[in-house]
């Protein structure tokens, strides 16, 4: 792939530019780690790309501008009202910031926890083509990225049976903010991208339903993220060659979203004599209590970072099981997958749509740790099954889930955005 040039005013050619925006240029979840991998996509082919944030500890970032003093002492009103993001009256002076002016693209990856005020995004989809990737439901609901068994996002939100979900709010304001986000956005124009189907549905009822929306799944580097000789993997984390290593990876495991008590409830259904030759390996931000309740043997590695340390995790692992409640896409189960190793998890969100039943892994109900036991039964006891749903795994990775396949799509909307940009631009039409 080659950068999509474009023309400088001068008649000269250059590399197309990109902002991607979130609140840090880190590797914090999946979100981040996707942005980044993205970018380094689009970098690769030539595209000068790179991240628009309030935090940043690299050097291939912009900054979103900030008004400290006034932010803190709104945000200390907004944030006890419900409001959490409103008061980044920053975010307000973006579209004249030179990075922002010089780019052909911008790309938000996340408007939420911090980052920017979605008031200002009109006058930013004003200024610039913009490009909008959900990695969660926030943007069509009142306040939370998972709505979980809640259907109110759909007409208006309020009464809001979740206050606690990320991002969590003080007090009940979601059917204002819920309000206020259909203003800003009825004023914005912007292409919708997806990783999952089921996030794109979402969209299609919701204050957004009728926008422009493209399906573009997550990828991976297929060859970091690729099968390699179990033993060696086991060997070099001191796991025992014998026996069943099952795999939870799971970011922040205190985060109920997560399910990792879920998974302790799970193993805990399983008979002793059919765990017994079991470990469990872990990584991730863990949380002693509920390792401490695991009835299995636990390795825990820790917050992994580095991607092909994460690749070996996942090669010396029979399969893995993502219990959570809640996933827009997937990404853990999709790392696994490229490494030739089933998934067993609950049948959630874009999860539904990367778990294919004895295909590429096992559902289990949702919510429901009873049949999650029954899922993980049944891979501890059919090698022949792990083999071959492990090897259909990969087979669909390679097919679906090439990070360059991603970096393609992600290129094509970039141009259809800044043509459809352009052509409002100049027959005198608001970009709104």
């Amino acid at each position: 792939m080659s950068g999509c040039p474009s023309d400088d005013g001068s008649g000269t050619q250059r590399a197309m530019k990109v902002l991607m925006m979130h609140r840090n240029d880190g590797l914090a979840g999946g979100a981040q780690i996707q942005m980044n991998r993205l970018m380094a996509g689009l970098r690769a082919g030539g595209v000068d790309a790179r991240i628009l944030c309030r935090e940043s500890a690299g050097s291939n970032t912009a900054a979103i501008p900030r008004r400290p003093l006034a932010e803190r002492v709104l945000g200390a009103a907004t944030r006890r009202l419900g409001l959490n993001d409103i008061h980044l009256l920053g975010s307000h002076t973006l579209a004249g910031v030179p990075d922002v002016t010089e780019a052909d693209v911008i790309d938000l990856h996340c408007l939420h926890s911090g980052t920017f005020s979605y008031l200002a995004l009109p006058a930013l989809a004003a200024a610039r083509p913009v490009v909008f990737t959900f990695h969660d439901m926030w943007p069509i609901t009142g306040h939370c990225h998972a709505s979980l068994e809640c259907s109110r996002w759909r007409s208006g939100c309020g009464n809001c049976p979740h206050p606690e979900i990320e991002p969590a709010v003080a007090r009940d304001a979601t059917a204002l903010e819920w309000r206020m986000k259909r203003w800003a956005f009825g004023r914005s124009d912007f292409t919708i991208v997806t990783p999952s189907r089921w996030l794109a549905d979402r969209v299609s009822e919701s204050m957004l339903a009728g926008r422009e929306v493209r399906h573009i799944p997550h990828g991976v580097d297929l060859g970091v993220f690729q099968p390699r000789d179990r033993s060696a993997c086991r060997d070099a984390l001191g796991l025992p060659r014998d026996g069943v290593v099952i795999l939870s990876a799971i970011e922040h495991m205190d985060r109920p979203l997560k399910g990792a008590e879920l998974l302790v409830e799970a193993l805990e259904r399983i008979p002793e004599a059919e765990r017994r030759n079991c470990t469990l390996l872990c990584f991730g931000k863990s949380s002693r209590p509920l390792i401490a309740r695991m009835p299995v043997p636990v390795l825990d590695l820790g917050y992994l970072s580095h991607d092909r340390m994460k690749s070996l995790a996942y090669c010396a692992a029979d399969f893995l099981v993502n219990p959570s409640r809640a996933e827009c896409f997937g990404l853990v189960a999709l790392e696994a997958m490229a490494c030739g190793t089933p998934v067993v998890a609950f049948d959630v969100g874009g999860l539904s749509e990367l778990v294919q039943p004895m295909k590429t892994g096992l559902l289990a109900q949702a919510d429901d740790p009873e049949d999650l036991a029954r899922c993980i039964r049944k891979m501890i006891a059919d090698a022949a099954l792990r083999t071959a749903t492990g090897q259909q795994a990969r087979r669909h990775a390679e097919t679906e889930h090439d990070i360059s396949t991603q970096v393609r799509r992600t290129m094509d909307v970039y141009r259809e955005r800044m043509d459809q940009f352009a052509r409002r631009k100049y027959s005198g039409f608001p970009n709104k």
